[in-house]
């Protein structure tokens, strides 16, 4: 498989914390998972659905897919204000900057500033009720396909 996410390059090597849930050994496996089938428009943003397909199927995944990044891998969550008002979320793990949903931008994706600059928290995204269903809808979704772990919940 080519990758085009930020970060691919070294996505093998950032390992789950000791605690995850979930039995997946890598981001690049991860990645790996949410692209067979777990990124579908159940999980997209409301707004964006119309526009989502297999073909984009990072459309509309960025924050629920950040959140759960960061509850594997750690790390923090930043956001890069877009032009509509709204933020796309990344990652940033071991002083290294990933970003899984970034082929929902196409050509213009190399116009995303990664600059770490706008810190996003999980209460203001989840505060949305929508927007948490759809996280808890992506947790349980990759939980069945990756082998869950009979872990306590993080």
């Amino acid at each position: 498989m080519e990758y085009r996410f930020l970060g691919h390059e070294t996505a093998d090597k950032v390992k789950p914390l000791n605690r995850s849930e979930y039995d997946i050994g890598s981001l690049l496996d991860l990645y790996d998972v949410l692209s067979d089938g777990i990124w579908r428009i159940e999980t997209c943003a409301p707004r964006m659905r119309t526009d989502w397909s297999p073909g984009n199927r990072t459309l509309g995944q960025c924050s629920i897919t950040a959140f759960l990044v960061q509850d594997i891998f750690g790390g923090e969550v930043y956001g890069i204000l877009l032009p509509d008002g709204n933020y796309h979320c990344y990652n940033f793990i071991d002083g290294k900057q990933y970003d899984l949903t970034i082929e929902q931008f196409g050509d213009k994706a190399s116009e995303l500033a990664y600059d770490n600059t706008n810190p996003q928290s999980r209460e203001a995204h989840f505060a949305k009720q929508e927007k948490y269903g759809r996280y808890i809808l992506l947790k349980d979704l990759l939980k069945q396909a990756s082998g869950h772990k009979q872990l306590h919940d993080l």
